[in-house]
Order: structure tokens, then sequence, then C-alpha cells
């Protein structure tokens, strides 16, 4: 009877253990990776990239979903208001950390009522003409923006992306106080209109621009990084073109419900920058002209708190009132 209660103890001892285990594992399950612009855009194309990886590495599928509209926070609100159990995410750019500045009624607030989780990468910005314009040189552009501002448009894939920022830098070094704007709901709709001729200008990413610029449907003018970028090496930059201060860049992260358990969290950091580090490796990230980023959750939130202090204060300065 001894041996009998003795194995029946070992025996719910083992079960539990692995019931145990059976609950601790993660994921458990298809992870759903939101993309709050739409298909085709610098951001989805990155996301695709990232989830592939990330798929293989945890063996289980991540699945992108755009879920574009309202300036990013259509993905937003839906991530937000998912199950935290690190099953939704949403991987977006740097304008999702500005919606409370560039929205009267911003949904949420992206610094306290989502889990940062991880920043994956950053990139130049470039800026594009319709190629039917005659400009080639950033001061040319300056030039016939200042002499016809009626004519010329620039193209705004997000309110508060690092494109819109870029946008403001543009006027504020081309002291064009009066440039035209026109917003759009993501990159690829405003670069087929800029394309078409129906507006002049977009300066966004070079990542969802340089294929459109490569086959001729798009001018490019100009690239907004200290040097000129290995994936369009002919683009000079704006400090080549005699504006030393208009250097900036998009970055890139990976975002999960407020509530969403620390120690998951910290798994998805893991992995994520594991999936960085092997598409960096290789050579995955180079064609979309991102340069790797692996860092912590935490170093993760404190770069985005400053950097929404700073682009605040860009806004702010150019009058810019949220819409």
């Amino acid at each position: 009877m001894y041996r009998m209660k003795r194995r029946f103890a070992v025996l719910t001892l083992l079960l539990m253990g692995t019931a145990a285990a059976a609950q601790t594992k993660f994921p458990e399950g298809p992870i759903k990776m939101v993309v709050p612009f739409a298909a085709g855009g610098g951001v989805d194309s990155a996301a695709r990239l990232l989830a592939k990886q990330l798929g293989t590495n945890l063996n289980v599928p991540v699945v992108v979903e755009n879920k574009p509209g309202a300036n990013g926070s259509v993905g937003g609100k839906f991530v937000q208001t998912s199950n935290a159990d690190g099953l939704t995410l949403l991987f977006s750019a740097s304008t999702h950390a500005l919606a409370k500045q560039v929205m009267a009624t911003a949904p949420y607030d992206p610094q306290t009522d989502f889990a940062a989780v991880a920043r994956v990468g950053e990139a130049p910005l470039m800026m594009v003409i319709s190629p039917s314009l005659p400009q080639t040189k950033l001061p040319e552009v300056i030039v016939a923006a200042k002499q016809s501002p009626d004519k010329w448009t620039a193209a705004l894939p997000a309110l508060g992306a690092a494109s819109h920022l870029g946008t403001l830098m543009f006027a504020k070094q081309g002291n064009l106080p009066n440039l035209v704007t026109a917003v759009y709901k993501g990159t690829a709709p405003a670069l087929t209109d800029v394309a078409g001729g129906h507006v002049q200008i977009q300066i966004d990413a070079i990542i969802a621009l340089q294929g459109m610029a490569k086959a001729g449907k798009v001018k490019p003018i100009m690239v907004t990084s200290a040097k000129r970028s290995s994936v369009m090496p002919n683009v000079p930059t704006a400090v080549e073109s005699g504006y030393p201060k208009f250097v900036t860049e998009s970055w890139y992260g990976v975002w999960a419900p407020k509530a969403t358990p620390a120690d998951r969290v910290q798994s998805l950091n893991k992995a994520i920058n594991e999936a960085v580090q092997q598409l960096t490796k290789a050579g995955a990230w180079e064609p979309l002209g991102i340069e790797p980023v692996t860092e912590s959750s935490e170093d993760f939130r404190k770069y985005m708190a400053t950097y929404v202090i700073e682009s605040a204060d860009l806004l702010k300065g150019a009058g810019f009132k949220p819409e």
C-alpha cells in the first residue's frame, strides 16, 4: 500500500510538472503582427521580413495583418485592446510614438498604453519628386517651391511619421513656411500620387521609396543621412546639397498591449533581437536601407520618451496644430 501511494504521489508530481510546463510554454500559438498602414509600403516590407524570420525561429506562424486608417491609430487601437498574451503585436514606425502630439483626440497614449517590446532598425529618409518635373537638385526644388508655392504639394503618409518631421525640416531649412501638404493613409498611396504628378514631393524612409526611384517612376533628389546610402549611392545627401542641418531618420519597432506579462515581453524582445541579427547577417535588411538595432525593451522605452520630447519641440516650432 505504501509503495502504491508513493508511486501515485510521484506520478501526480510528474503530471503537475508537465501541466505547469505546458502552461508556461510561449508562444503557445500563432502570433498576429499588425501593421497600421497599407500593404506595400516601407513599414509593411520590414514587418514581413521580420515576421518570416521570427516565425521560423519560434516555430509558430507569425501573420502580418494590415489595418490602415486614422493616421495609424486603427491598427494601434486594435492591438491596444487585444488580449495581453503576447500573441498580438504592433509593428510600426516612429509615427506611432507621436499619436498624442499629432492627433487632437488620440485614442491612446503610446508611452503608457503599450508595452515597448523592441526597436529593430532605423533608416534615412529620401526626397523624391514627380518624374515630369525638371528639377534634379535640392536647391532647385526649393527655388521652384518658393517661386510657385501653389504648384508644390508635399505628400504626408501619416501625421507624426518621420516623413512628416522630415517634411517640416525641409520647409524650415528651405524657408518654405507656407508649404502645402496632403495627408495620406500610408506610404504606398502617397507615392502613387507623386508618380502620377498629383502631388509633387514626398520625403519618406528610403526603404519605402527606393523601388519606385530605381524604376524611374519617381525622381530621387537627396537623402537625409549624414553620408550617402549604400542602397542609393548616386543620390546626394542634403548636407552635400548645402543644408548641413538637414539630417534625420526613421525607425521601426514592435509593441504589445500594456498588460502583457513582463516575462513574455522579455521573451519577445530576445526572439526579435535574434531575428534582427539573423536578417542582418543574411543581408536581408541592407536592400531596404535599414540599419539594424538590437536593444532591451527598457532601452527602447527610454529612447521613445526622448524621441517624443525632441519631436514635440520640432512640431511646436513649426506651428503644427493637432488634427
